[in-house]
């Protein structure tokens, strides 16, 4: 790949992975919208997310959340800000743990004002990790703009696989812990 395309993909990445990918609790639309307004909506707020042979979010996933009580299920088929809200939280973080982990973080029986303040709090943590990994993809661009050195580019793909391993560790360790201090 050459130098510029790959400085190409990582601003691309670095943009759409930034601190405001994810929208404000008030932007998330609260008047109802059916499974594939859904689908094309957090398409468009998820689009850092790698698609790969999946897609990042399909109708029958979002099922699977409902009737597997990981989100509450929708309003006469419309889905609302608060439905939205837990989806926007799901989906990056199953790409960490796994599904099973997902309601002991998240419980799906939360009333809206709960909903709105660990949405909030995500969204907070969230702009605080992209500005930390925005600032690893900035080092890099510097990097490759100041010639063909690779090193850069090997040095943030080695330190983003270590940093998820043990993020993955960490939060396996720590949801059990965050249940017993809540009484669970």
């Amino acid at each position: 790949m050459a130098q510029n395309e790959q400085a190409g993909k990582l601003a691309l990445w670095d943009t759409l992975a930034g601190a405001d990918a994810l929208p404000a609790w008030d932007s998330i639309p609260n008047f109802g919208v059916y499974m594939d307004q859904v689908v094309t909506l957090l398409e468009q707020y998820l689009n850092y997310l790698p698609e790969g042979n999946e897609r990042i979010v399909t109708s029958s996933a979002i099922n699977n959340y409902v009737r597997l009580k990981i989100m509450p299920a929708p309003v006469k088929r419309k889905y609302y800000r608060v439905h939205l809200a837990y989806l926007l939280m799901i989906l990056p973080m199953k790409q960490s743990i796994s599904i099973a982990d997902i309601p002991r973080i998240l419980p799906a029986d939360a009333d809206e004002a709960a909903v709105r303040v660990a949405y909030e709090e995500y969204a907070a943590q969230f702009r605080k990790t992209a500005l930390f990994f925005s600032d690893q993809v900035s080092q890099v661009l510097q990097s490759l703009e100041a010639g063909p050195d690779r090193s850069g580019l090997s040095r943030l793909a080695l330190e983003s696989v270590l940093i998820s391993s043990f993020a993955r560790i960490l939060a396996e360790q720590l949801i059990p812990l965050q249940e017993r201090d809540a009484g669970k």
